[in-house]
């Protein structure tokens, strides 16, 4: 993985950037503070607000460093909530990367260690980080994904269109959106003409939220 190298962002955490994609996993203007912002408080916690029941099910495109996964992890570990949580990653990292990336300064030690000792056994199996928290990372394309699950959220980070096109079309959006309930909800921190138009013709209902640091506005839509 020698495209690969680590940066740290202005919150002092630490994000890769792909050189043969040309971009960070995360945001420059902080890689904690935009999982937390955008997909965590914007797109789970949106969702809980409304449900009586405190259990919920992700479907995360670009699993990446894990970051999005260990920051929700920890949040329902914390209020006891149930969590299944599934991964689409194409080009997974390696657990001594994973290792790397200085993430267990940010949740509980107990579920960094299960996390790290199980990486490897959730890439395309179910696999229990605790008795409330199972994850299975897919290894495959976005389009080749399959589930006979429904998921509660979707938390779209793959990298941005001006670097992969083919992650935001029509054809892309519509396949993963197959996978959420409806009244579900699909956050990522973009936000374009293009890809509000395509989530309403989806069936979506979708607002300006604020953006993390950097950004103005993302995008949030509810599944009708």
């Amino acid at each position: 993985m020698d495209h690969l190298s680590f940066a740290l962002t202005s919150d002092g955490s630490k994000t890769l950037f792909n050189e043969q994609v040309g971009e960070n996993y995360h945001s420059r203007h902080g890689a904690l503070q935009e999982s937390k912002h955008v997909f965590l408080n914007s797109g789970l916690c949106f969702y809980l607000e409304k449900e009586t029941e405190k259990k919920a099910s992700v479907l995360e495109v670009g699993f990446g460093t894990g970051l999005n996964f260990l920051v929700t992890a920890d949040h329902c570990l914390k209020n006891e909530i149930s969590l299944n949580y599934t991964g689409i990653e194409a080009y997974p990292l390696n657990q001594e990367m994973i290792a790397e990336t200085g993430y267990q300064e940010y949740v509980s030690e107990e579920l960094w260690n299960s996390f790290l000792n199980n990486y490897s056994v959730a890439l395309n199996r179910n696999t229990e980080i605790s008795s409330a928290c199972s994850l299975r990372i897919a290894h495959k394309k976005l389009l080749d994904f399959r589930s006979e699950e429904l998921f509660d959220v979707i938390y779209f980070d793959a990298f941005a269109a001006v670097h992969q096109p083919e992650m935001w079309n029509p054809e892309s959006l519509n396949h993963i959106c197959k996978f959420l309930k409806p009244g579900g909800v699909f956050v990522t921190y973009a936000i374009t003409g293009d890809l509000k138009r395509t989530m309403k013709s989806l069936g979506f209902s979708i607002e300006k939220a604020p953006g993390a640091a950097g950004k103005r506005e993302m995008l949030r839509a509810v599944k009708l």
